[in-house]
């Protein structure tokens, strides 16, 4: 049976993203397997806690656990380093369990952009780029920080391991802490002579275009995550993540909904009555021609299809459908509003007298 990831956490099934991180901040506290090192179960425990909150705090993973599809969670966390990113995600820098969430030298930022996409991109996907400004690694130095010929010395204060061991009093009681050196940053080095392209940080602010896959079926408020293409990190210290927030523009000829693509078509009264053929727009260019058979009807519908966006992680696309409005004539000279009438008459209508008649008989 799956896992109930509501129930894990201890919240409703319409909880808010608000209220999930509160939620799993509180049992984090208690399940950590920092905090339980005497618990050899403590790690599956919270295994189960992160899963909950990756799934549920995610819009597009909710989702999908929600319609009961099955989601893999196996290359989120391979190890606890990946449980150790989640707290850090939650909690920052400073870990509430007692132990640094993240040895070593501080990783390059995160970087965070929107690209609008056209609905035949989203539908099918493309490649694009976006645009920012950002460390970068020094190509000087190599993000080394040092000047030419100069090498790095190793830092007194840490040994060159970077990381400084502390004990300390916290709500769990006293734990040991692990903390990146204070002196070299984690680095485990220090700059003698910088570099003076870089000043000695071993990386500068430049402008930077990046490639973006858009995966096919893709929709409005989709973040999508690029590891390791942010902002570079300091020495020998791993780059930030690019993320990207999907816009996908409107289109003047399509309405969406999920999967499927609307398309509304005008036609006349006698098209509606007599029946007519018209040229449908698809997604991916082009036409298809539609046949709307004798007496269609204002509002009815007609699928083609296939013809609709590719569906976002799965197989398949959705359809095209086709909504008629027919064309009510507001104009009509003499002859053509005697016509009418003679239609009307066969057919067993009443239309109302014309204004002017009314006048001048009474």
């Amino acid at each position: 049976m799956a896992t109930d990831y509501y129930a894990v956490l201890g919240v409703e099934r319409d909880a808010s993203v608000t209220e999930i991180k509160r939620a799993f901040r509180s049992k984090a506290r208690q399940t950590h397997p920092d905090a339980n090192p005497n618990d050899p179960t403590a790690e599956q425990r919270f295994r189960e806690l992160a899963e909950a909150y990756e799934v549920l705090s995610d819009s597009e993973r909710r989702a999908r656990y929600d319609r009961g599809d099955t989601i893999d969670m196996d290359d989120l966390f391979g190890s606890m380093g990946g449980f150790e990113d989640l707290i850090r995600s939650v909690f920052g820098d400073a870990s509430p369990f007692g132990t640094a969430t993240r040895g070593g030298p501080p990783p390059g930022r995160d970087v965070l952009v929107s690209v609008e996409i056209d609905l035949a991109g989203a539908a099918f996907g493309e490649e694009t780029e976006v645009s920012f400004r950002g460390d970068v690694t020094c190509d000087v130095c190599n993000g080394e920080g040092t000047a030419p010929g100069v090498s790095r010395v190793t830092c007194g204060t840490c040994d060159g391991v970077g990381q400084v061991q502390t004990a300390r009093r916290s709500f769990l009681g006293t734990m040991m802490s692990v903390q990146p050196c204070p002196t070299c940053r984690g680095e485990g080095s220090l700059v003698t002579e910088p570099c003076t392209k870089c000043e000695g940080r071993g990386r500068y602010q430049h402008d930077r275009n990046v490639r973006v896959e858009i995966p096919a079926g893709i929709v409005t408020g989709t973040r999508l995550r690029l590891t390791g293409s942010g902002e570079a990190g300091s020495f020998r210290a791993p780059n930030g993540d690019l993320f990207v927030d999907i816009v996908v523009s409107q289109d003047e000829r399509f309405e969406r909904q999920g999967s499927d693509v609307i398309h509304a078509v005008t036609i006349g009264i006698a098209e509606a009555t007599l029946g007519n053929q018209v040229e449908i727009p698809l997604l991916d260019g082009g036409t298809e021609s539609l046949d709307l058979p004798p007496g269609t009807q204002p509002g009815e519908r007609f699928r083609l299809p296939g013809q609709g966006t590719a569906i976002l992680g799965r197989r398949g696309r959705g359809d095209l459908i086709v909504v008629v409005q027919v064309r009510v004539p507001s104009d009509l000279d003499e002859d053509q509003t005697e016509a009418l009438r003679a239609f009307a008459e066969l057919i067993g209508e009443n239309p109302a007298e014309p204004a002017r008649r009314r006048f001048f008989g009474r």
